[in-house]
């Protein structure tokens, strides 16, 4: 199974302030970053991509296949986990870090220059498919890196409150997303914002990769990769090793994830597209209840994470997604009642859960696997989650809305916490092993 093994001796020595506040500051702003990248592309998915890329179709027709777009890149990030993995396992954190980030941060620049159908006919979405593609693989080495970066470098019994740095990035990077958004929202019309007003935030990314990069250049290897290097520990092909001896926490690792995702890509993409085309709430103001709610996310996070150190990885995932099985129940009445209110009520719920749910996994996912194959394992286990909580979700919930209802879109809610829940019960408590 893992190696994070044995008892609770005591860990490493705890870095310096200086070099805690670096670390946490490289492993927060990546995801921050890498985060806004991918988000900036899910609100477009959800406004614009449908008409601009896919323009002689139905409106139900644009809407499933931009979020066919969407989830391309999950299909991806589980690659570039394996790509990243390998290299992040072989030849250190730090320099497969870097290369990430700018593989995410390029192609997201690119997307936003790529010509629409109209000026390029069928090579514009041909494009976006495989920009979309790159955007995965960027995002699929860059997580698990962040994580390990994070909890390799903590003291022990503080991996879960350093793990949480990188959990803070997708609530800043969707904030920061969502308030550009809306800011551009309130500053052009809707024909500028279809015209060119949505590549404005694709664009600005190429100015936060380079901040990325310079925080990232200043960092150094981690103890506990250092310590494997003297030992010469490392494998020759970490994939195989973590097929062959650790897929059982690769499982549970993945099952306990799908409720992150699906609490927010239904919270986010499918309710913004949702309130807009079906409820006809004004884009702006669907998005600033976004803003309003994404920071309650942003408060569940750190609370989470202190409470793992404390109460242990497990319970606080167990109560995490029983009360997000629960939630699942309130999106009809809340969401489908078209009030204000009702519906940030919702989107608050929701995106607080996936804070408490989404925060352990910084220190959980890494201590599921030695040192070898911890980047890995902990990224292919992240963003196989992925796949089954978000690629197809938005997809699944559009069908599910036209034939159901919202009923039937809470429903999956529900199930996909549950399947988390499942995976979570069949976990160790993984809080008192030690990573080196």
């Amino acid at each position: 199974m893992s190696a994070t093994h044995s008892a609770d001796p005591i860990h490493s020595a705890a870095p310096s302030r200086m070099s805690s506040a670096r670390v946490v500051l490289a492993s927060f702003i990546g995801t921050a970053i890498e985060f806004f990248d991918f988000y900036v592309y899910g609100t477009a998915t959800a406004l614009v991509i449908g008409p601009v890329f896919f323009p002689n179709s139905s409106t139900t027709a644009q809407a499933l296949s931009a979020f066919v777009t969407f989830g391309i890149a999950f299909i991806a990030r589980p690659i570039g986990s394996f790509l990243f993995g390998h290299f992040g396992d072989r030849i250190g954190r730090k320099s497969t870090l870097i290369a990430s980030l700018l593989v995410m941060g390029l192609s997201t620049v690119l997307i936003g220059l790529v010509p629409g159908y109209a000026v390029i006919g069928a090579a514009a979405p041909i494009l976006l498919c495989l920009l979309r593609f790159g955007q995965g693989i960027g995002l699929g080495g860059e997580w698990g890196g962040a994580a390990l970066l994070a909890t390799e470098y903590a003291p022990h019994g503080k991996r879960g409150w350093f793990g949480m740095f990188p959990q803070l990035g997708p609530s800043v990077g969707f904030l920061a997303s969502n308030a550009l958004f809306f800011g551009l929202a309130l500053a052009l019309t809707d024909t500028q914002f279809r015209a060119w007003g949505w590549r404005v935030p694709f664009l600005v990314s190429a100015i936060l990769v380079v901040l990325g990069l310079y925080v990232r250049l200043k960092i150094a290897e981690t103890p506990a990769f250092k310590a494997a290097l003297e030992r010469n520990a490392r494998v020759r092909v970490p994939l195989a090793a973590l097929i062959a001896r650790h897929w059982w926490p690769t499982l549970l690792g993945s099952l306990a994830m799908v409720v992150c995702y699906t609490l927010f890509y239904m919270s986010t993409v499918f309710s913004l597209s949702y309130g807009v085309a079906t409820l006809h709430i004004p884009r702006p103001i669907f998005l600033g209840l976004l803003c309003i709610a994404v920071v309650f996310m942003g408060l569940a996070t750190p609370l989470s994470a202190w409470a793992s150190d404390r109460l242990g990885r497990k319970p606080v995932l167990i109560a995490g997604t029983i009360a997000a099985i629960a939630s699942g129940f309130t999106m009809a009445p809340l969401l489908g009642s078209g009030s204000i209110p009702l519906i940030a009520l919702f989107l608050s719920i929701e995106l607080f859960l996936m804070g408490v749910t989404f925060a352990p996994m910084g220190a959980l996912l890494p201590e599921l696997f030695p040192t070898h194959v911890r980047y890995t394992g902990a990224g292919a286990a992240y963003n196989i989650g992925g796949i089954l909580g978000a690629s197809i979700a938005p997809s699944i919930a559009q069908v599910l809305a036209v034939r159901g209802g919202l009923t039937w879109v809470g429903g999956y809610i529900s199930i996909a916490a549950a399947i988390s829940l499942l995976g979570v019960l069949c976990m160790r408590e993984t809080r008192h092993g030690r990573l080196d």
